[in-house]
C-alpha cells in the first residue's frame, strides 16, 4: 500500500489526475471503476481540463460506477447517474454508452444487482477502481457489520451515512434508505485501487482503514489485504497516521 498525503489541495487532485491518464496513455481502452461524492469532484474537474487540453481521452475506456441510490430515477438530481454526467461524462469525450452506473429505480433491484455482477465478471476486472471513504469505514455502501456481501447487492444504509448524505437533500427524510453498491470482493478484484480522502474528520476511518485491524467493523480495512493500493491524503486525513 502505497500513502501520500499532501498539503495542497492542488497536488492531491494532479497526483490522482496522472495516475490515470497514466493508465489511458498505456491502455486507452481500460476499464474504470468510479466513485460519487464530494472528494473526487476536484479529481473529476482536472480530467476534464486534461482533457480540454488534449493531455487525455476517454474515447475508448469504459467505466462501471460503485453505487447508486434505490428509488432514484436516473434524472433525479441526486442520483448518482445525474452526479457522474454532470461532474465528468458530459465534459469528456467518452460514449456514454460505455458508462455504466446501477438502475436503483428497477423494478427488481436484485436482479439488477445479478445482472451488474454478471456484467462485471463479463467485461471486468476494471484496471483502476477509485474509491473514496465513509466516516464509518465504508467503502462503496459497504457498510460495517458481522459480514459483507461479496457481489452487488441491495444494503439498508445507515443512519450515519444518511445524516453526511443529508446535505445534498432538502431534509434527512429525503436521503433514500438503500442503496446497490459493489461488494468488497468485487472491489478488490480490481487491478489497481486508488483511494482519495480528505478532512480531518475522516482520520480516524482513515487510521482503522489503513493500520488497524483487518476487520468487517471497518470495510475498508480489507484494502490491506490488496497488492496495489495507492491512498491519497490531504493533511487534515492523514493526521492520526504515524
Amino acid at each position: 500500500m502505497n500513502i501520500f498525503t499532501f498539503k495542497d489541495e492542488e497536488q492531491f487532485v494532479q497526483t490522482g489526475a496522472n495516475l490515470i491518464s497514466a493508465l489511458l496513455h498505456t491502455n486507452p481502452r481500460a476499464k474504470l471503476g468510479l466513485a460519487t461524492g464530494s472528494t473526487p469532484i476536484g479529481l473529476y474537474n482536472k480530467l476534464i481540463e486534461m482533457n480540454r487540453q488534449g493531455l487525455v481521452s476517454f474515447a475508448q475506456t469504459t467505466t462501471y460506477n460503485l453505487d447508486e441510490y434505490v428509488g432514484l430515477p436516473e434524472n433525479h438530481p441526486e442520483s448518482y447517474r445525474a452526479f457522474m454526467n454532470e461532474k465528468l461524462f458530459n465534459h469528456v469525450d467518452i460514449n456514454i454508452e460505455n458508462t455504466h452506473v446501477p438502475n436503483g429505480n428497477a423494478a427488481d433491484p436484485e436482479e439488477e444487482c445479478r445482472n451488474y455482477d454478471n456484467m462485471l465478471e463479463q467485461f471486468g476486472p476494471v484496471d483502476l477502481q477509485l474509491l473514496g471513504l465513509g466516516h464509518n469505514g465504508h467503502i462503496g455502501f459497504n457498510e460495517p457489520g458481522e459480514s459483507l456481501n461479496g457481489g452487488t447487492h441491495v444494503v439498508e444504509l445507515q443512519e450515519k451515512t444518511r445524516n453526511a448524505n443529508a446535505r445534498f437533500f432538502p431534509s434527512l427524510d429525503d436521503v433514500p434508505t438503500h442503496a446497490i453498491t459493489m461488494g468488497v470482493a468485487t472491489i478488490l478484484k480490481a487491478r489497481q485501487i486508488l483511494l482519495l480522502v480528505r478532512g480531518e474528520d475522516k482520520a480516524e476511518a482513515v487510521k482503522r482503514a489503513l493500520k488497524g485491524p483487518i476487520t468487517t467493523d471497518c470495510p475498508a480495512s480489507l484494502l490491506q489485504c490488496h497488492p496495489n493500493v495507492v491512498v491519497l491524503l490531504d493533511q487534515g486525513a492523514g493526521s492520526l497516521l504515524v
